[in-house]
């Protein structure tokens, strides 16, 4: 089940929680990727938040939305790159995306598998892909206040499980979301010392959320590959001179 377009904004642009967590996650994917000059850059679910860095320097940004969802102009006062598509067909020509960053969208995905086809389509050979999750043993996968408390939850090793099933190969991952999922002043107050504590530790211990870098792996079928045999119609079918 997919969360609206006007919940997701109003959480990561209207509540310091959200804005919060928008400043954690954007953080960490600046460590994965520090710039994408002259790449295509594309955003699925509600990414949009984490894409704004590469606005300038990207050779084009785009950000999907899936139906179900909804979607909303994006950027502010910019050339809108926000597009309202299917879950399971983007309207992007296979193999020309460079970087895929994926936020709210394989959690509340009722066909993960045939999402997972799309994402690997649409990456360029040597393309990678940043899936961000809720994670399993977080505090925020138990709180239903913030966007993170809906969909399934994932451990590291159930994503990088699934990607492999769908021809990625996991290379990093490491936590997000380090601070106690509270509005309250003390929590908030103290959410950028849990957030420079929570980099050291491991990611199955700490994180509301964490995410798998994967690259697209290209590979011919291995072994010998048969023919399918030509099916004849069935003999019933063809027409006679004389009824049967």
């Amino acid at each position: 089940m997919h969360l609206d377009v006007q919940d997701l904004r109003n959480f990561y642009y209207r509540s310091q929680l959200g804005r919060a967590a928008q400043a954690s996650l954007r953080g960490r994917i600046l460590e994965f990727w520090p710039e994408a000059k002259g790449q295509t850059v594309v955003g699925y679910g509600f990414a949009a938040p984490l894409l704004r860095p590469y606005l300038k320097e990207a050779r084009r940004v785009i950000a999907l939305m899936p139906g179900p969802q909804g979607v909303m102009p994006w950027p502010a006062n910019m050339p809108n790159v926000s597009v309202l598509t299917d879950e399971i067909c983007w309207p992007l020509e296979t193999g020309h995306v460079d970087k895929l960053v994926m936020l709210h969208g394989l959690e509340t995905s009722e066909r993960a598998s045939d999402l997972l086809e799309e994402c690997w389509r649409v990456l360029g050979p040597g393309g990678r892909a940043l899936f961000i999750v809720p994670n399993r043993a977080g505090l925020w996968a138990r709180r239903d206040r913030t966007p993170f408390g809906f969909g399934r939850p994932y451990s590291p090793g159930q994503l990088e499980t699934q990607l492999r099933k769908h021809q990625f190969l996991p290379e990093r991952h490491m936590g997000a979301l380090y601070q106690v999922p509270s509005s309250k002043r003390i929590w908030m107050k103290a959410g950028p010392a849990f957030e420079k504590f929570g980099r050291h530790v491991p990611t199955m211990m700490a994180g509301g959320a964490f995410m798998v870098e994967a690259t697209k792996l290209v590979y011919p079928p291995k072994g010998k590959v048969e023919p399918l045999r030509k099916l004849r119609p069935s003999a019933v079918l063809e027409p006679t001179a004389k009824p049967v």
